[in-house]
């Protein structure tokens, strides 16, 4: 697990990200309810909880995809999302990829949506999820852990500061999923902030800093081990 970031003595660091009196409606319907949160950046967190505690929908305001109905997100500093959006990676639970593509043809393409015309920069985010940059095979015909990887090295192309992961272990054998694991705590080991909901936190155990726990909207408990909170 990695340590703290280092600050002076007696300094906090700034959050990397600071939510505070976060409400996200859809109709009468509240998804989020009064979310207050600092992160840290250089941290891995597992946000956990049952359908519908507003997982995802923390992850893709968060994003900056859902706007806020109250309340305030300030993300690097900024409480305007679209001024740090470069240094957000995100991966939704859909692959969001083009099936008739290659893995390769598929990040040229997001890679030219973010100014990047590097091929190499393409082939190496490729490669560090464990697939072949060279393979021609387009991804509608790829399982679903390569859809997964395929999908992570997107999030991971521009070289983002904070990755947002909506479920990147649904349904991907147990073998990826450890090693996509394994990557995430690698990536958190170089410096970046990663936020992944999951309903499988058994696999972010020994590479998890913190396991943010949500229901009903709510924030109700922060743990640094998968000990799930007393009941509410």
């Amino acid at each position: 697990m990695a340590s703290a970031s280092s600050s002076s003595p007696g300094v906090m660091p700034e959050p990397i990200i600071a939510v505070t009196g976060l409400i996200k409606q859809f109709g009468k319907f509240a998804a989020l309810r009064g979310v207050t949160a600092d992160f840290a950046a250089g941290k891995l967190y597992a946000i956990l909880g049952d359908n519908g505690a507003g997982k995802t929908t923390l992850l893709r305001t968060l994003a900056g995809l859902n706007h806020p109905t109250r309340g305030e997100v300030r993300i690097l500093g900024s409480a305007s999302i679209p001024e740090v959006c470069h240094h957000i990676g995100y991966m939704a639970h859909p692959s969001l990829l083009y099936d008739e593509m290659s893995a390769l043809e598929n990040l040229r393409y997001f890679a030219r949506l973010y100014g990047v015309t590097d091929d190499t920069r393409c082939a190496a985010a490729i490669t560090s999820v464990g697939l072949d940059p060279s393979l021609a095979r387009p991804v509608g015909q790829y399982s679903q852990g390569m859809r997964q990887r395929a999908s992570m090295a997107r999030a991971l192309l521009h070289d983002p500061k904070i990755l947002l992961l909506d479920e990147p272990f649904s349904n991907v054998d147990i073998h990826s999923a450890r090693d996509m694991a394994a990557l995430l705590g690698r990536t958190r080991d170089q410096g970046k902030t990663v936020f992944i909901v999951t309903h499988q936190a058994q696999l972010l155990e020994q590479v998890a800093d913190e396991f943010i726990w949500m229901q009903a909207g709510r924030i109700i408990a922060r743990t640094p081990k998968l000990t799930p909170p007393e009941p509410q």
